[in-house]
């Protein structure tokens, strides 16, 4: 049912509403474990790109979407769970881990997952340095990394905004990383350091955008 609603409803109804913009769809892995690692400037960034991306991408969303009653929580649960949306706890102390560990579940099946490597949305659009939790990932699963860039959803939901506005979208969907030179070495802090550096810097070449706090 959930793929069902995803095909034929949630994005023929998200490319006529948006007109997303998108290209580089070439360069994503048909198969196997990939990291798609995006700038992240609105809420409906999970929603544009499992929606435009040409395989599945999985991302974490608070387990409160998936926990609703009537109809909004329905929806809520329905929306979600169509795009491949994982429950999270967030407010447990050992949070951070545990999406980590789901991220990482994902992968070791052969999956996409999506990652917002600044770790929260962009209040001034500009590009905040990327946390090292996509390293630890990319190096743990062995898997390569596709940089993402999102332009408009900012436009589409601001933050604070409570629905969304109609506006165009554009998607672009980098060359595949790989770090062949850091395998086993998740656990050291250099080279997680470099790697999360080297996808943002191929973030930054695909998004544009203005760099915040770098040095």
């Amino acid at each position: 049912m959930f793929y069902i609603l995803a095909r034929f409803v949630i994005r023929p109804l998200f490319w006529a509403l948006f007109r997303p913009h998108v290209t580089g769809r070439e360069h994503v892995p048909p198969t196997g474990a990939v990291i798609f690692a995006s700038n992240h400037l609105s809420f409906i960034d999970s929603i544009a790109i499992p929606t435009v991306a040409p395989r599945k991408v999985h991302y974490l969303a608070k387990a409160e979407y998936f926990t609703g009653t009537g109809i909004t929580g329905w929806f809520s649960r329905t929306m979600f769970g169509a795009l491949g949306a994982l429950p999270v706890e967030r407010e447990t102390h050992r949070a951070a881990q545990e999406a980590l560990d789901t991220a990482l579940a994902v992968l070791k099946d052969g999956e996409g997952f999506g990652i917002y490597p600044e770790g929260t949305r962009s209040r001034d659009g500009k590009l905040a340095r990327g946390k090292t939790g996509v390293a630890w990932l990319a190096l743990t699963a062995g898997c390569p990394v596709v940089p993402v860039a999102v332009t408009g959803t900012d436009k589409v939901q601001p933050v604070g905004a409570r629905w969304p506005r109609l506006h165009r979208i554009t998607v672009t969907f980098g060359e595949p990383l790989t770090f062949a030179e850091f395998a086993g070495q998740a656990g050291k802090g250099k080279p997680r350091r470099e790697v999360t550096d080297r996808i943002m810097r191929e973030i930054h070449a695909l998004s544009g955008q203005e760099k915040a706090g770098w040095e």
